[in-house]
Order: C-alpha cells, then sequence, then structure tokens
C-alpha cells in the first residue's frame, strides 16, 4: 500500500473541492459581467467596491487580501476607481507608507446600483439549499480558510 495522495484521476473533477469553488465562482462571476460593464467596472473593480462597502479604510494590502486580487492588478484597478470618482485614498495617519481606501459616495451609489444584482446571483447558487445546510457549508468555507490563511484577517 502507497502513502502517496490519491491522483487527480482517482480523485474526479467532481469530487475535487478547489475545481468546484472555481467553477462556481466563476458563473457568479459571469453572472454579474454583463452589469458590470453597464457600470464600467470590472471583476476586480467590482470586489473591491464590495469590499469597500463593509470594510471602512482598509489599506491597499488588507483591501488586496480581502478582494482576493493580486495587489498588482489591484493598484490598476483603484487608479481607474479614483478617476472615476468611486474611492479615494488618504494618507494612514500612524503608518506614512500606507495608504487608505474609502468609497466616495459616487462610489457607494455605484456599489448598491450592483447589489440587488449580486444578492440574486448568490441567491441563485443556494437555491433549494436549506438554511441548516447553507450554515453548515459557510462554517466548513470558515474552516478551510482558517487551514490556510497567510493572514489574520
Amino acid at each position: 500500500m502507497s502513502d502517496d495522495p490519491p491522483s487527480l484521476a482517482d480523485i474526479g473533477l467532481a469530487n475535487f473541492a478547489p475545481y468546484l469553488m472555481n467553477r462556481i465562482m466563476g458563473r457568479y462571476n459571469a453572472s454579474l459581467r454583463d452589469e458590470m460593464a453597464k457600470q464600467g467596472l470590472t471583476t476586480p473593480k467590482m470586489r473591491a467596491l464590495a469590499v469597500l462597502a463593509v470594510i471602512d479604510k482598509p489599506t491597499i494590502k488588507e483591501l488586496a487580501v480581502y478582494s482576493v486580487v493580486e495587489q498588482s492588478t489591484l493598484s490598476r484597478a483603484l487608479d481607474q476607481l479614483t478617476n472615476d470618482g468611486l474611492v479615494a485614498r488618504e494618507a494612514d495617519p500612524v503608518d506614512s507608507r500606507a495608504t487608505r481606501i474609502m468609497l466616495t459616495d459616487a462610489g457607494r451609489a455605484t456599489f448598491e446600483t450592483m447589489w440587488p444584482r449580486m444578492a440574486e446571483s448568490y441567491g441563485r447558487m443556494f437555491r433549494g439549499i436549506p438554511q441548516d445546510q447553507r450554515r453548515a457549508f459557510v462554517e466548513t468555507l470558515h474552516q478551510m480558510l482558517n487551514n490556510i490563511r497567510k493572514h489574520p484577517f
């Protein structure tokens, strides 16, 4: 008997959680793409706005982690969002090397325009799944994130 882990072929794509999670998020993002385009948004921009709608003035590094966007991609998106008047930057009062990002009123309005579509897509993912299974699934996701987490947030 071998101590080698099973191969992907042994597990199968249909049973490989990272594949399923990527596929689900791909469909979720695709379901929003047309509406985002109407607002002049891309997935990285929308993720940044969504995080900023619930987290007050994160640093760029924190925003990159929360929005699950590479920092270089996020920096370009933030430049565009700033130029569009949707976000503003301010120097961190404690760490002069850090910059904090915040939604402007226009940014909040843009996010609020997108939120009903996001909520609809979210609801579709959980259609037919009882509330107790939803809670258990989210608890499992939290544990998985804790298992692989690199940041305290």
